[in-house]
């Protein structure tokens, strides 16, 4: 069972369903967001699961998280030209907090999950994002707008004793150039965890 939040979260009843939908090239500038403890946070549905390792391609970015829209069309090009096959929505790993980390050292990663690691890279990088427990939440609306869950998530942490422990992933399950609006638009947020400072085996 899960312990009742005094801070007024809701909790998803069912579990998540990753949709693949076929990723086009038309990928916004502004599509990853940088963190921002000014704006409010967004109430969302928090909870919590096991994420299965997953092999992936990226691209490797530096620098400010609202440029990361352009490594995400780098890798969604490299991608098309060398044959990779995808097996899911692409993502972003967060590795640094904006609050913390200059911007201009921030990491970050633009990924498309993969079967296995493809024959051809042509400039990409191949790693496994490792099996782990994490709390997640999807999120509606711009993708700009999804850090604003992030308060929510470590909320929701804390009150679970738990601690994060590794990067925050944010898997961005509708392709923008399918839809007319933001409010159409689903990103689900996951944030690994630990017990004690240790990583969840």
């Amino acid at each position: 069972m899960k312990p009742h939040l005094a801070c007024g979260l809701l909790f998803c009843a069912t579990a998540c369903a990753v949709r693949q939908p076929a990723f086009d090239l038309d990928w916004p500038a502004t599509a990853i967001p940088a963190s921002s403890h000014s704006t409010p946070a967004l109430q969302v549905d928090a909870n919590w699961k096991e994420r299965m390792a997953q092999p992936y391609v990226f691209v490797e970015h530096t620098g400010d998280y609202r440029k990361l829209g352009d490594a995400m069309r780098t890798l969604l090009t490299l991608a098309q030209e060398s044959g990779v096959e995808r097996s899911g929505a692409p993502f972003a790993l967060f590795f640094d907090d904006p609050g913390h980390v200059p911007l201009e050292r921030l990491r970050a990663r633009a990924c498309l999950p993969v079967k296995q690691s493809p024959d051809h890279l042509e400039g990409l990088r191949f790693e496994i994002l490792p099996r782990a427990m994490v709390v997640y939440a999807r999120v509606a609306g711009a993708y700009t707008e999804v850090s604003r869950s992030y308060q929510a998530l470590f909320v929701y942490l804390r009150e679970l004793g738990w601690q994060s422990s590794g990067p925050i992933r944010e898997v961005y399950l509708v392709n923008p150039a399918d839809v007319v609006g933001y409010d159409q638009l689903e990103t689900e947020v996951q944030i690994p965890w630990g017990v004690g400072g240790l990583v969840a085996n």
